[in-house]
């Protein structure tokens, strides 16, 4: 039996915890779609994503790796975003879960409709 109890630094939870937060796959794959973009393109994209909580995790997603940041000397300064080699290689496997979802929608959304009724 496999067991996933928390000892120590555990990279499984680890990394679904920084996925499965609200904002991170939305801007992997905006950045995804398009490619290097602006912070006020990339929540224009979004829609309804706060300017702090897109900077969090516009943070994290570069402290991990998956994407960079590119500051440019200019006034005012621009800044783009685009995915890293990281962040490209981790790509398919949100893309599939995003095929997987859209596959099952209307059953899960039933199922729930069901249960809450």
């Amino acid at each position: 039996m496999k067991n996933f109890h928390h000892v120590g630094a555990c990279p499984v939870r680890d990394v679904l915890d920084r996925l499965g937060d609200k904002w991170t796959m939305l801007v992997l794959i905006t950045l995804k779609a398009n490619g290097t973009m602006r912070f006020s393109d990339i929540a224009k994209s979004i829609g309804d994503v706060s300017q702090r909580m897109l900077t969090v995790t516009l943070r994290h997603l570069e402290a991990d790796g998956l994407v960079s940041r590119q500051v440019y000397p200019e006034v005012p300064p621009r800044v783009e975003y685009e995915l890293t080699g990281s962040g490209y290689s981790l790509m398919p496997h949100i893309e599939n879960l995003v095929a997987w979802a859209l596959e099952h929608q209307d059953e899960i959304l039933s199922r729930r409709s069901r249960a809450e009724g």
